[in-house]
């Protein structure tokens, strides 16, 4: 077009130059699902079809992670027809990836809503070099200070809507979403892990909310829930109550953090406070309080259930010999050996053993009455007489077994089970003995 002054410029040249320089330009009717391109220039030759699904429009355009051309997990995907719904003009940055192409493009979006034909007009204009990195650099100072930041939203419960939603994972800044908050409660809920549902669907009820948050006030509770890649983390889930004089203002912003690295390291700090509390230092099984704690565990079990369960007492034959012949250090290593062999049997099968105390174990087999338990002993005892110990070559032990009866009491099993065990030593030891 020749250079002409500014006042000679009329309707039709200013509309001319606006088609000539946008990058694409679309139609869109969302009532049958479809679009339509009208203009497609340098990447969205490729990016765009000549017509296309308006569904997998949204989802090419809005759910992928922010630094990947990857799909988010399809769970999340159920809020692209939300997505794809505008009451007005709408505007943003996206970053879009081809299809074969990991490098991102950075492009400005404008939909403007056709007035009384339910239709919309993208228009699209992807960024040069210069302003995609100033904005990569930008975006890089924002995550730095909200990566953990999941999710945002704000809440009216009055008018039961959601607003100025922010996915971090998928884009810097606010998605457009049509989703009333009861909606969303009820879609969100399935990605919460499935034993805390109960809880956020209670936490997260409008009545709840008004009930329990005075204006101003936060709190926050922490369950697993999936992330965009499927995937079940820990979220910290933070709700907070506008700050106003209106008591029947009942605004909210909500927030997903995720603290699953810390969770993790903490969980993995309280279990090992947990082993060092209930393990034995020496042999790695159970200590004497926690087997006896299991031991009762179990009593209660057959009080209320038919599935039978048993205890076997193990003695090391002439292990005092040991410590006076071969020094403690031996005899620690085959306990040590011991215990290995009951652990690799417990692997095998359901049983729980714990160290009574110097060379006595207890062994609990879940479902197994006497007769099986007593076999299971048998095979135990056959495998530590071959077992080739260090130094000391062989050693064997003495085996009690008995079976939970519905109206034991702890003293009862024990006794009969510690009578078994001296029955087996008494008769020439290396035997199983059942009462």
């Amino acid at each position: 077009m020749e250079n002409k002054s500014l006042y000679d410029y009329s309707f039709k040249d200013v509309s001319d130059l606006l088609l000539d320089n946008v990058d694409a330009l679309i139609i869109v009717d969302p009532a049958i699902d479809a679009y339509k391109s009208i203009i497609r220039r340098g990447m969205f030759e490729s990016f765009l079809k000549e017509s296309g699904i308006y569904h997998d429009l949204i989802l090419d355009l809005w759910f992928h992670f922010n630094d990947s051309n990857e799909k988010v997990s399809g769970d999340y995907q159920i809020f692209a027809d939300n997505t794809g719904v505008f009451k007005g003009k709408y505007s943003r940055r996206l970053k879009l990836y081809l299809e074969d192409g990991d490098k991102p493009h950075l492009v400005q979006l404008t939909v403007y809503p056709i007035e009384n034909a339910s239709k919309y007009i993208f228009s699209m204009d992807e960024f040069n070099d210069n302003e995609s990195l100033q904005e990569s650099l930008t975006t890089k100072k924002i995550n730095t200070i909200q990566n953990s930041y999941l999710f945002s939203m704000y809440i009216d419960l009055v008018e039961d809507t959601t607003s100025s939603i922010n996915v971090t994972e998928i884009s810097d800044d606010v998605v457009n979403y049509n989703l009333k908050y009861s909606d969303w409660r009820m879609m969100i809920v399935n990605m919460i892990w499935p034993e805390d549902q109960e809880q956020f669907l209670h936490r997260t009820d409008p009545e709840y909310l008004k009930k329990n948050f005075t204006p101003g006030r936060t709190s926050s509770y922490d369950c697993m829930m999936r992330n965009l890649e499927g995937k079940y983390i820990w979220v910290k889930l933070i709700f907070s109550r506008a700050q106003t004089y209106n008591e029947d203002d009942y605004r909210y912003v909500f927030m997903v953090q995720d603290i699953n690295d810390t969770s993790m390291e903490l969980m993995s700090t309280l279990q090992k406070y947990e082993e060092k509390a209930i393990k034995d230092p020496l042999t790695g099984v159970f200590n004497h309080g926690e087997i006896e704690k299991q031991l009762n565990n179990a009593i209660a079990y057959c009080q209320k259930n038919e599935n039978p369960v048993s205890i076997m007492m193990l003695d090391l034959d002439h292990f005092k010999a040991v410590n006076d012949n071969y020094g403690h250090s031996t005899g620690d290593v085959t306990l040590k050996l011991f215990s290995k062999i009951l652990l690799e049997f417990a692997s095998e099968k359901k049983a729980l053993i714990g160290r009574w105390g110097g060379e006595e174990f207890v062994i609990i087999c879940h479902e197994n009455n006497g007769d099986n338990t007593y076999a299971l002993a048998e095979d135990l005892r056959k495998r530590v007489e071959a077992y080739l110990f260090p130094d000391i070559c062989h050693i064997t032990c003495s085996i009690g077994v008995t079976e939970l009866k519905a109206g034991d009491s702890f003293e009862e099993a024990f006794n009969r089970l510690d009578k078994a065990m001296y029955s087996s030593k008494n008769n020439g030891r290396n035997k199983v003995t059942l009462l």
